[in-house]
């Protein structure tokens, strides 16, 4: 089972708008059952997707705190078929404090879902933009680590950063294998600064850059009324730009076996 993760320390990077549109696309276009989990405070991955988060109990955390909670408990099925969420909301921040007597704390989600691990075809999960524990669960989980970076003036800052906290949890929690598998550029807008940006990128991170995602009003848009891309405005040029960095992220050539490490 692939459980792709997409991190970045950095708000703003447009983390929640790709997760959220990567697992509807592998659901819609794919045919696969997807499990979109949504391990951050603010809980925006189950908001675009229509839920009012603040009114769902059990959520993640009480997954990942209470062993009595079963998966199945906190699923919730979404209007994209074949398209289920794990809602999140502000119980989240408290995680670090509840687990902290726990010496295999950074495992607990990696463990919650290897008891259910035939019961999804793909979990795509979108991480905190910190890189405290709930972070550090999220990578030891995943198979497939993608990271969005914005192509402003601190793009760069901090990518180094990444790539060594993705090595570091590997290696601490028995994860040798662990690395950035992909980078997709954001906000992309065509000028000398996002190019000079892009050329850098693909020096750091080479063959796992995807094409960029610029801006684009129905992306915006369909969030705001709870949909995805591909309800809202499906003809649309986002829904293009979004159609072809999922596709990229999910047939990864032998270039992802290159990832960052």
């Amino acid at each position: 089972m692939r459980r792709v993760a997409f991190i970045n320390e950095k708000g703003g990077t447009g983390k929640t708008t790709l997760a959220v549109n990567f697992a509807a696309y592998l659901a819609r276009e794919r045919g696969l059952k997807v499990l979109l989990m949504d391990l951050d405070t603010q809980g925006h991955a189950g908001k675009s997707l229509g839920l009012d988060v603040r009114a769902l109990k059990p959520n993640a955390f009480h997954l990942l705190t209470d062993r009595a909670v079963k998966l199945a408990e906190v699923t919730h099925a979404t209007a994209v078929e074949n398209l289920f969420v794990v809602p999140a909301h502000k119980e989240m921040s408290e995680l670090p404090v509840v687990l902290a007597s726990d010496p295999k704390r950074a495992r607990r989600l990696a463990n919650r879902l290897d008891a259910d691990a035939g019961a999804y075809d793909v979990v795509v999960f979108d991480a905190p933009p910190s890189m405290g524990l709930t972070t550090h669960n999220v990578l030891v989980a995943s198979t497939d680590v993608v990271v969005p970076v914005a192509l402003t003036y601190l793009a760069l800052d901090g990518c180094a950063e990444i790539v060594e906290t993705v090595r570091e949890v590997g290696a601490a929690n028995g994860r040798p294998d662990l690395a950035v598998s992909r980078v997709v550029p954001t906000l992309y807008r065509k000028t000398a600064l996002a190019e000079a940006i892009l050329g850098k990128l693909a020096e750091y991170f080479p063959g796992l850059l995807t094409e960029p995602v610029g801006f684009n009003v129905k992306i915006d848009e369909a969030q705001s009324h709870g949909q995805t891309i591909w309800e809202y405005a499906p003809q649309s040029k986002g829904a293009q730009m979004l159609a072809q960095v999922a596709a990229s992220l999910w047939d990864r050539t032998s270039s992802a076996g290159q990832a960052v490490a």
